[in-house]
């Protein structure tokens, strides 16, 4: 009977996270009900109520959309004016070429108009408009607009990139870098889309296209064309890699030269993705910059895998060691993770991850926990009992915590 209870309760706060759009709950629940048809309705719910971003998840955990009835799903074209590439992403399906082209043209009407002044047009509405900033995929988010009792987000262009990727049209780089400079925010889904669809392509053209911003007067323009070349480089699986060695020569210069934050912060993430000494190297003088989020993108830059077996260099040891007593939590937390997945068992590191055991910072502590327990330091597990179990259903805490669990199997069955 307790059993059913605690079921039954579950699947009731599954259906009741979804109405209240809590996605950290979502996503704890997901982890531990197996009721299909309970995630099947969630699911459902989530599409009625216009949460695209809550339906992806739900469906990355096995719902199903065939067992819901066709009016409890909303049509594509109102997908496509939500302006929320999430929800139409999760009810795209098969559709004949015609449609496409309907949709095609129905989200470049909206990209073009503008949210705000389609908004007006189709509610008459003259009062002010609200707008928030929203998260509409795991990755991404958007401006949501409300007027006159209607609500669209502004995502409308990334949805017209991906129908065009699907149709088979070629939309040229400044078109692509127009809607990207629409949105100026690198983390709003029109840009998110725009540098990946170009980034993909791993052509000469595009590469040229995107490096000839890198003296662009308009920092914005310099970060479009930093993360195409970064995202070149990297979606390149190719045996022959040819972007490799040119990405490292471009990133290397440029990050000697770069006096935006924003897009030095981008040019340090690509150096880091090549993990050797010439990219350690450019990114060691970074260490001390004024600004904590260079100072982040150097930590969680620097790497032991150029050597064998893995261990850091002495100067990065010395930046790495620095930046564990940084002042800004975050430059903390990721100098301690890049140590602990570092592989280096110098001991230096062991006795500065016992030290930030003592940290101010939660994240700071269970990062160090991490460390000591992929190490097999039986400190990991008394400071995993002091801070307790993850809060909040964060994945990132509950992935530090589960290694102290495994270094507690390997010790008990080893």
């Amino acid at each position: 009977m307790g059993t059913d209870s605690g079921a039954e309760d579950c699947e009731a706060l599954l259906i009741s996270a979804v109405q209240a759009a809590d996605t950290e709950l979502v996503r704890s629940l997901l982890q531990n009900d197996g009721n299909q048809k309970v995630r099947d309705q969630a699911f459902c719910l989530a599409v009625r109520s216009y949460r695209g971003h809550i339906a992806q998840l739900l469906l990355h955990h096995s719902a199903d959309p065939f067992p819901c009835a066709s009016d409890e799903l909303l049509p594509l074209r109102d997908a496509v004016e939500s302006g929320s590439p999430a929800l139409f992403d999760v009810l795209l399906g098969d559709h004949p070429e015609s449609e496409l082209l309907d949709m095609r043209d129905l989200a470049r009407h909206w990209h073009e108009t503008g949210v705000e002044t389609e908004l007006r047009r189709r509610t008459g509405c003259q009062d002010a408009v609200a707008w928030t900033w929203v998260q509409d995929d795991e990755y991404n988010s958007t401006n949501e607009f409300t007027l006159g009792g209607t609500t669209v987000r502004d995502g409308h262009g990334a949805i017209l990139t991906f129908l065009e990727k699907l149709l088979g049209i070629r939309a040229s780089f400044e078109e692509l870098m127009d809607r990207a400079l629409a949105h100026p925010h690198q983390d709003h889904t029109v840009w998110g889309r725009s540098a990946i669809q170009l980034a993909e392509r791993c052509d000469q053209a595009t590469w040229s296209a995107a490096a000839a911003l890198r003296t662009h007067p308009d920092p914005s323009h310099r970060l479009f064309g930093a993360e195409v070349l970064r995202l070149t480089h990297l979606f390149d699986d190719s045996e022959e890699d040819p972007y490799a060695g040119p990405a490292m020569d471009l990133f290397i210069d440029w990050s000697a030269e770069e006096t935006d934050v924003a897009v030095l912060t981008e040019v340090l993430l690509a150096l880091g993705e090549h993990g050797d000494l010439r990219a350690e190297a450019a990114l060691l003088p970074h260490a001390g910059h004024r600004d904590a989020r260079i100072r982040r993108q150097v930590a969680h830059g620097l790497s032991s895998w150029s050597s064998s077996p893995p261990a850091f260099s002495g100067d990065a040891r010395t930046a790495l060691l620095r930046l564990m007593t940084d002042p800004d939590p975050g430059v903390r937390k990721t100098a301690c993770y890049t140590v602990a997945v570092g592989q280096d068992h110098d001991p230096v590191f062991i006795d500065a991850m016992v030290a930030a055991l003592d940290d101010t910072d939660r994240l700071v502590q269970l990062a160090a926990v991490y460390g000591l327990a992929v190490r097999d330091d039986e400190r990991c597990v008394e400071a995993a009992r002091v801070l307790g179990p993850p809060q909040g259903g964060s994945p990132e805490e509950e992935g530090y915590l589960e290694a102290v669990w495994r270094y507690k199997w390997r010790r008990d069955h080893g």
